[in-house]
């Protein structure tokens, strides 16, 4: 196995497609081998920079990820797209609207394009986005673009994740102070006013530029808004400009490295409470006793604190942990 994993890996480095789309779907499968692999690739990772592009449905994500991809490939770029896509409640995978929008760049071999689906996972991301990166960052993708599913407020989870975070917004979907309210409104490094070409894309900046002076600079960092017109190509240049502004501020602070810090701080706390969740219901005998505990408490014939006890108790973690 060790043998076959080398092997796998080397060609990962090389960049090899059918490699990378092989360990993506690994991952996406919670496989035992994908955990081998990403321990062999972890030391070649670390160089990529990771833009995160969320908001509203209906905000032209897609396009401005497509759009944005062709302008770092121009500058010779290689360049990693993870497009996170609602779940079919059929299939169970990605709905693939994204990759429709990207059929452009197929022929390119320096890009790689991957729809994954959410599976349930709240926040916008798929819970094997990290790790995709993560291979994407190994195969020499020197550019990686996230869309997120575009769901709205629960969309936060990117922050933890991007280097670089940019919320799309347009005007025209209903009431845009309250779209300000959002969460979203948070987390944005950039903020960027698409289809500016519409009606009410003055008022909607104006907006945004009102609310952005009562807030306290981040770091030194004021969120600009980059105005552009995805579908025409335009604002594009200024935008990629300036994430490469934002880039250079963080890195020369600091900042950036105190950022993957607090991440893997997050991440290693999410893998240790997957592997306790594992350890405590693995298997189809604790699949069952925790279906057969939960209808003891939903009729109330046993409270969830001693349920709760009972299944780590048994999992050898004691009574109380």
């Amino acid at each position: 196995m060790t043998s076959i994993i080398d092997d796998w890996a080397s060609k990962i480095l090389r960049g090899d497609v059918r490699s990378v789309s092989r360990a993506i779907s690994a991952i996406e499968n919670h496989s035992t081998e994908s955990e081998d692999l990403l321990k062999q690739l972890f030391p070649h990772t670390g160089q990529a920079y990771l833009t995160g592009i969320t908001g509203a449905p209906g905000t032209g994500k897609s396009t401005l990820v497509d759009r944005l991809a062709s302008y770092h490939r121009k500058h010779d770029e290689r360049v990693g797209v993870v497009a996170v896509d609602p779940t079919s409640p059929y299939s169970g995978g990605a709905i693939l609207g994204d990759r429709i929008r990207m059929q452009g760049h197929a022929s390119d071999t320096g890009i790689f394009i991957r729809s994954m689906a959410t599976r349930g996972f709240l926040g916008g991301l798929s819970r094997s986005t990290a790790e995709v990166a993560l291979l994407l960052d190994a195969a020499g993708k020197k550019q990686i673009l996230i869309e997120t599913v575009g769901v709205g407020q629960d969309e936060i989870d990117i922050v933890r994740l991007a280097d670089c975070v940019l919320v799309v917004m347009v005007p025209g979907l209903g009431d845009d102070i309250q779209n300000m309210k959002a969460g979203l409104m948070e987390i944005a490094d950039i903020f960027v006013l698409n289809k500016a070409d519409r009606e009410g894309s003055e008022r909607l900046e104006e907006q945004l530029h009102a609310m952005l002076s009562l807030v306290m600079p981040r770091d030194g960092w004021h969120p600009p808004v980059i105005r552009t017109v995805a579908t025409e190509n335009r604002g594009i240049e200024e935008l990629a400009v300036t994430i490469a502004k934002f880039r250079q501020h963080f890195e020369s602070s600091g900042k950036r490295e105190k950022k993957h810090l607090e991440h893997w701080k997050n991440r290693l706390i999410e893998m240790i409470e997957s592997r306790l969740l594992e350890s405590v219901l693995g298997g189809k005998a604790g699949e069952a006793r925790l279906q057969e505990l939960a209808a003891a408490v939903a009729a109330r014939k046993l409270d969830p604190f001693s349920a709760v006890s009972e299944l780590l108790s048994k999992s050898g973690f004691g009574a109380k942990v």
